[in-house]
């Protein structure tokens, strides 16, 4: 069972549909009416019981409250990225909220069936920024906390954070990764090599 990944508007977001015994989605993208038409081809969007945000930037998350109202799932958040959402803040002038059903911290694990998806919090690109850990498969869905061939999450965004960010790329080099599944472009193999190259650039120039 691979994820299957759709690429959502407005900015090229990934969301990860996980055709378990519990479906999940991982991120649902900005668009409530693409999203839906795109997990049609997979299943009824009524079966989604999960939706595991990353983090609660617009182009991953804003389409989750209409997710929410139409079938019923269930939505996961970091504790911390939740305070963020409740502050009001906007990027790039988008705005929403949602009510999350499950507020997790890291460590937190959740079974899909054939799928455990473990919670590891890493904040810098937003205080609240999780990856969610596949230990059996090694499968890593890092959100925009990192990204192929070295690249990682903006830290100048509100809640951003450098620091933070290299604690939390260190924290992830430690892991035994094989695939890595990020919130933009495509998922790479030897995850480990990727995750590395970012933390060395992170260390030269945050």
């Amino acid at each position: 069972m691979e994820p299957i990944r759709i690429v959502t508007p407005p900015l090229m977001a990934n969301c990860y549909l996980l055709a378990d015994e519990r479906p999940a989605i991982i991120d649902c993208g900005g668009d409530s009416s693409f999203i839906v038409k795109a997990l049609s081809r997979y299943l009824n969007p009524k079966e989604i019981e999960f939706v595991f945000l990353t983090h609660s930037h617009f182009d991953h998350a804003m389409a989750s409250p209409d997710l929410k109202r139409w079938f019923e799932c269930k939505v996961v958040m970091h504790e911390m990225e939740f305070e963020l959402l409740k502050s009001g803040y906007s990027l790039f002038g988008y705005r929403f909220y949602v009510e999350p059903d499950f507020l997790v911290k890291d460590g937190d694990v959740f079974e899909l069936g054939e799928i455990e998806l473990r919670v590891i919090h890493t904040p810098g690109h937003t205080p609240g920024s999780v990856c969610y850990y596949e230990p059996n498969r090694k499968w890593l869905f890092s959100g925009d906390t990192v990204f192929s061939h070295g690249a990682f999450g903006r830290t100048d965004l509100p809640g951003g954070n450098s620091s933070e960010l290299i604690k939390s790329l260190e924290k992830l080099s430690k892991l035994d990764v094989e695939k890595l599944y990020p919130g933009h472009e495509e998922p790479v193999e030897n995850a480990r090599m990727h995750i590395l190259k970012a933390l060395e650039i992170a260390k030269t120039i945050l």
